[in-house]
């Protein structure tokens, strides 16, 4: 019986106690998974005459196994992805326009839901002022995403970008 108390002792002391902790990740456990790892984004340049609009587009690379919530999302609940660029030099966003989405069933999810996957374009119509100076101007722009596998979803990041807007 007394052998028995000291078992139990030292199990219940083994499962309070903390493991040691270093720098370093366990190789047995698989890493952390980051929204913004496994989508990457391209802008491309776009070329406007000043008084003009014109259509600035980021390409998306969502790698595979992996979905990006649409815009909008199938739940509110849900982070869509969400390109927001700030403008700058004489040059104003009008509108964004999203890709049409693929619709899934997953199984977290009682309803199939409207995602991303591989590749796909965001398009943003961009005006340049009639005073706009020639040249090649930054616009600064972010990039939200809510990444997914087919079990679950990770925390929502940001991906800064910068969107080259070339006046003629």
């Amino acid at each position: 019986m007394k052998n028995l108390i000291w078992l139990l002792v030292l199990c219940f002391a083994l499962a309070c106690a903390k493991a040691p902790t270093n720098d370093t990740q366990n190789p047995s456990e698989p890493p952390a998974i980051n929204s913004v790892d496994v989508v990457k984004a391209n802008p491309q340049e776009v070329t406007i005459a000043a008084g003009e609009s014109g259509e600035a587009v980021v390409q998306l690379q969502i790698t595979n196994g992996y979905h990006v919530n649409a815009n909008p999302p199938t739940f509110s609940y849900l982070k869509a992805t969400e390109l927001e660029l700030t403008p700058a030099d004489g040059i104003a966003v009008e509108f964004i326009t999203y890709p049409d989405p693929l619709t899934k069933k997953f199984s977290f999810s009682d309803k199939p839901l409207a995602v991303y996957e591989g590749e796909t374009t965001v398009k943003a119509r961009l005006k340049a002022d009639k005073t706009s100076k020639p040249g090649t101007h930054n616009l600064s722009a972010k990039l939200r995403v809510q990444a997914c596998d087919d079990k679950v979803c990770y925390a929502p990041g940001a991906i800064d970008l910068v969107v080259p807007v070339n006046i003629k």
